[in-house]
C-alpha cells in the first residue's frame, strides 16, 4: 500500500444533504476545471442541483468533464443532454454493456468511483453517487435517506486525484466513449492525459493536520490494493473494528481475519444492508454470516433505509471512506477509489456515527434465529451464490 501523507483537511459528508451542497458549492466557485466521475447520475430532486450546477461552471468558462459508468447510467435524459450540449459540458459514458449485457466477458469491470476535483486544489471521494437520498431508481421514493458517506479534502492526494481521473477521461476519449468526440485530437488528449505531475499547491497551515493516501483500485497493478489495505488493518486491530458495507461478501481472507481478530479479544461489529435491494447481493452474504456469528462477531441490518456505506473504523484512529464494498465485484472487477485516514479526530467523527446507527437505526441479528433460517430462505442464498460465481467464472475470477 502506497504510504499516508501529512497535510490534509478533511470533512466528512453524511448523504447526498451534506454531499451535494458542499459539491455544489465548490463547482460554483471553480475557475478553470471540474472532474467528476460517477456510477449512477441521476438528475431526480436534488441530483438536478449538482447538473445545474456544471452547467453553470461550464457557461462561464470552465472546462467540465463528467464520466458516468454505462451500466449504472445507461443514457442521460434529452432534457440534460440538450442542456449540457449547449452549455459544452463534456460528457461521457464508460463502456456501456454490450449485445450480451453483463453476460459479456468484461463487462462487470465497471466505473463504480466517485471522485471529483475542482481547480486541482479540492477533492471529494466516497460512495455516494449523484443521486438523492430520498429517491432510488429501482424502488421509487424513500421514506427515509441512504445511510452513505463521502469526504471533501484538501491536500496532496488531491493531485493524485486529478491525475487517475484525468487518465480515465483520456481514456473513454480515445476509444470514442466520448459523444461527439473528435478523433483528430484524441491521440493528443491521451497523451495529455499522462503528462508528469505539477508542483502541489500548498496546503493552508491550518489544514495540515491529517494522515492520508487515495487507495484506487484497478485491473492492472492495483488489483488487491484496497483489499489488502483492510487486511492490513484488521491484522493489526488491537481493541475495536466497525465496519459499516453495502453489499458485504467477503472472501476467505477477509472472513479469516475478521474471525482471527474476534478471537484475540477485538470488538468487531458490522453494520450491513438490511432491506432487500438485489437478489445477488442481498442473499449471497447470508452463507457467510455463520461463521462471523461463531466468532463472536456482532452482525447489525441497517433498518429506515437502503445502506449504501463503504466505510470502516478500527481502533478510533484508522478509518476509511470510499466506494468499495467487500464483495467480489468490487474486489475483483470494478474501477473503486477509498481514502484511507490515520487522523484521531476524522476517525473520532465516522466512529461516533456508525455508533449511533448501530444503537439506534441498526437490528442486531441472532445468532440462534440464524440457525433457525427456513429452507426456501437457504435455497435462495445457495442460488444467489451460484450466480456469483457463475459471473465471477464468465469474468475469469476466482473469489468465494
Amino acid at each position: 500500500m502506497p504510504p499516508l501523507r501529512a497535510g490534509h483537511h478533511l470533512q466528512l459528508l453524511e448523504g447526498s444533504r451534506h454531499f451535494f451542497p458542499a459539491l455544489v458549492a465548490a463547482i460554483d466557485a471553480a475557475r478553470s476545471e471540474v472532474l467528476l466521475e460517477t456510477y449512477i447520475f441521476d438528475t431526480t430532486g436534488t441530483g438536478a442541483d449538482v447538473a445545474y450546477a456544471l452547467e453553470r461552471a461550464a457557461r462561464r468558462g470552465v472546462t467540465v468533464h463528467l464520466a458516468m459508468d454505462g451500466f449504472g447510467t445507461p443514457e442521460l435524459p434529452p432534457f440534460w443532454q440538450m442542456r449540457f450540449d449547449a452549455a459544452r459540458v463534456e460528457w461521457a459514458l464508460f463502456s456501456r454493456p454490450g449485445a450480451f449485457g453483463l453476460l459479456s466477458p468484461g463487462q462487470w469491470r465497471r466505473l463504480h468511483r466517485k471522485l471529483c476535483v475542482v481547480d486541482g486544489t479540492v477533492g471529494f471521494c466516497g460512495g455516494i453517487n449523484i443521486l438523492d437520498d430520498l429517491h432510488d431508481p429501482n424502488h421509487g421514493a424513500l421514506l427515509s435517506p441512504r445511510f452513505d458517506f463521502a469526504l471533501r479534502v484538501e491536500g496532496p492526494l488531491v493531485r493524485q486525484m486529478h491525475d487517475t481521473m484525468q487518465r480515465q477521461w483520456s481514456r473513454i476519449e480515445a476509444v470514442g466513449q466520448l459523444r461527439k468526440a473528435r478523433l483528430s485530437g484524441a491521440f493528443e488528449r491521451l497523451r495529455a492525459g499522462y503528462r508528469a505531475p505539477q508542483p502541489e499547491r500548498p496546503v493552508p497551515q491550518d489544514a495540515r493536520n491529517a494522515r492520508a493516501v487515495l487507495l484506487l483500485r484497478d485491473n492492472l497493478r492495483n488489483r488487491a490494493v484496497i483489499e489488502r489495505s483492510y487486511l492490513r488493518a484488521i491484522g493489526r486491530a488491537r481493541s475495536e473494528i466497525i465496519i459499516a458495507n453495502a453489499y458485504f461478501v467477503p472472501g476467505g481472507r477477509m472472513r479469516r481475519a475478521l474471525v482471527n481478530a474476534a478471537r484475540r479479544g477485538v470488538q468487531v461489529n458490522l453494520l450491513l444492508q438490511g432491506r432487500y435491494e438485489y437478489f445477488m447481493q442481498y442473499y449471497a452474504s447470508r452463507p457467510v454470516f455463520g461463521a462471523l456469528l461463531r466468532a463472536g462477531i456482532h452482525i447489525h441490518e441497517y433498518a429506515p433505509s437502503f445502506l449504501h456505506a463503504k466505510v470502516a473504523v478500527v481502533d478510533g484512529r484508522w478509518a476509511t471512506v470510499g466506494s468499495s464494498n467487500l464483495d467480489p465485484l468490487s474486489l475483483l472487477l470494478a474501477r473503486e477509489a477509498n481514502v484511507v485516514v490515520e487522523d484521531e479526530g476524522f476517525a473520532r467523527r465516522l466512529r461516533d456515527r456508525l455508533v449511533d446507527a448501530i444503537a439506534n437505526e441498526g437490528r442486531a441479528m441472532d445468532p440462534a434465529a440464524y440457525e433457525r433460517r427456513p429452507p426456501f430462505q437457504r435455497l435462495k442464498e445457495r442460488l444467489a451464490l451460484v450466480i456469483m460465481r457463475v459471473l465471477l467464472m464468465i469474468q475469469g475470477k476466482k473469489y468465494l
